[in-house]
């Protein structure tokens, strides 16, 4: 495991990324007052160290039916790894979180439409040993969502030009 930590600079390019990840190393320099050499290096070693990744998100309005479901699982103590574990293998679920809380496991999935949610959260993870319960709740209207939401530090607010 490196011993690599970010610094500022590194926040601002992660900032500015989150944003825009298709924004050029020479429009980030530009931005950041650094040359492209700097930022290339930097934005490769951000990958490296795996503290960024570039990836697509889907636009969920592109779904006939899109339906974001929530699905909190109760499970036995002793077997919530297990059960995320389990959980986290169904393609249809893209996120698994381990809870302090109401529920022991939060899984997140977006399906095509209402019976995909029953049939995964009904006929699926309530099948599995060490769950005790399962509440599933539909979102019915997005007002926002911010698809950066898998940033891993705050915004650096102000964008001053730092010396190389």
């Amino acid at each position: 495991m490196s011993d690599y930590k970010i610094d500022e600079l590194d926040q601002k390019i992660i900032q500015l990324l989150s944003e825009d990840a298709r924004l050029s190393n020479r429009k980030i320099a530009a931005q950041l007052g650094f040359t492209e050499g700097t930022i290339r290096s930097r934005v490769k070693r951000l990958e490296d160290e795996n503290y960024i990744r570039f990836t697509a998100v889907t636009n969920m309005s592109h779904l006939d039916t899109p339906q974001l479901a929530y699905i909190g699982i109760h499970a036995e103590q002793n077997m919530i790894k297990q059960v995320a574990e389990k959980v986290a293998e169904f393609p249809e679920i893209n996120a698994v979180i381990i809870l302090l809380g109401r529920f022991d496991i939060l899984a997140i999935g977006l399906f095509e439409g209402l019976s995909a949610v029953h049939q995964v959260a009904s006929n699926k993870v309530l099948d599995l040993k060490g769950v005790r319960l399962v509440e599933t709740s539909v979102v019915v209207d997005v007002i926002k969502y911010d698809n950066r939401i898998a940033k891993i530090i705050a915004p650096v607010a102000n964008y001053s030009a730092a010396a190389e």
